[in-house]
C-alpha cells in the first residue's frame, strides 16, 4: 500500500460554531479524498504536530499532494499586505506547509500542488504572489466566482515539450478556477507549464529537475473536475504522473 500524505487544512478556535468551536479542526476536503484514495493509495492526512513527533509520521509516507485552501500571507514570501483586513492568509498554515515541502523535498520523494499548494510551493521556491487578481491584474477572464465556484472554468495552453503537454498529447486544456491570487514572480529552478489563454497568468509548474525530483504544481483542482464532467480536461493524466513518480522513488529507495 503506498502511502501518499496530504497537507491539512485548518478551522481555528470559534465560540460562534456550534462544533468544537473552542478547538482548532485539521481536515482534507472530501473531493480530494476521492481523488487520492483508490486501489493501493492510501491518503493520509498530516497532522499537526510538534517535529519530534510529526517526522516518524512523514518517514512513512511516500510522497505528498498540497490541498487547496485559505490564502497565502504576504509575510511568507515577504511582500507587504495589499490588504491585511481582506487578504490576511494563515501564516500559521504556511510554515506547516513550508516544513512539508522542505521534508519531501530534501527527501527526494514526489510532491503534487494544487491551487494554494501550487502558490504555497512557489513561495517555498522564492517566488511571489499577486494578492488579489481583480486589484492587480487587468483581465476579461474570471478566475474565481464565490456564488458559482468549482464551475468557473477557461482554457490554458500548454508548453511546448512540457510535462503536461507530454502526459495529455496536446497544446490546450479546459480547467476550473477558484483561484483570486496568483503568481507575481516565479521561484528559483520552477518552469513555467501552463498559462492562462487570455491573460497569461501561470498555471502550472515544475521543478527544473522533474525527472530526478518530481514535483509539479497546477493552479487550478483536478479533484473538483466531476462538477464539469465533459467540459474540463480528465485529471486523471496529473496523478498518474504523480503517481509514477511516486513508485520509481519508492522502487529507488529499495
Amino acid at each position: 500500500m503506498l502511502k501518499i500524505g496530504l497537507s491539512a487544512c485548518f478551522m481555528y478556535p470559534d465560540p460562534a460554531r456550534v462544533v468544537f468551536g473552542h478547538k482548532s479542526l485539521t481536515y482534507m476536503e472530501n473531493d480530494m479524498a476521492r481523488y487520492v484514495a483508490r486501489e493501493g493509495v492510501m491518503p493520509v492526512l498530516i497532522p499537526d504536530l510538534p517535529r519530534e513527533r510529526l517526522l516518524p509520521i512523514l518517514e512513512q509516507l511516500d510522497g505528498i499532494v498540497f490541498q487547496g485552501g485559505a490564502d497565502l500571507c504576504p509575510e511568507t514570501y515577504n511582500e507587504p499586505y495589499l490588504d491585511k483586513a481582506r487578504w490576511p492568509g494563515d501564516r500559521h498554515r504556511d510554515l506547516y506547509e513550508l516544513s512539508l515541502a522542505d521534508f519531501f523535498f530534501k527527501k527526494g520523494l514526489p510532491i503534487l500542488g494544487i491551487c494554494r499548494g501550487f502558490q504555497l510551493l512557489n513561495a517555498y521556491f522564492g517566488g511571489t504572489l499577486h494578492q488579489d487578481i481583480g486589484t492587480e491584474i487587468q483581465t476579461i477572464t474570471e478566475h474565481r466566482n464565490a456564488q458559482t465556484y468549482d464551475r468557473v472554468h477557461h482554457g490554458v495552453r500548454l508548453s511546448h515539450g512540457g510535462w503536461l503537454e507530454s502526459i495529455y498529447g496536446k497544446n490546450e486544456l479546459e480547467v476550473n478556477s477558484v483561484h483570486h491570487q496568483c503568481i507575481k514572480n516565479i521561484g528559483s529552478d520552477l518552469v513555467v507549464e501552463a498559462r492562462s489563454g487570455t491573460d497569461g497568468i501561470i498555471e502550472a509548474f515544475t521543478y527544473l529537475g522533474l525527472k530526478k525530483n518530481f514535483v509539479a504544481a497546477i493552479q487550478w483542482h483536478p479533484e473538483f473536475s466531476p462538477t464539469l464532467n465533459g467540459v474540463v480536461d480528465d485529471p486523471e493524466p496529473i496523478f498518474s504522473s504523480f503517481m509514477s513518480a511516486v513508485v520509481a522513488a519508492k522502487i529507488k529507495s529499495r
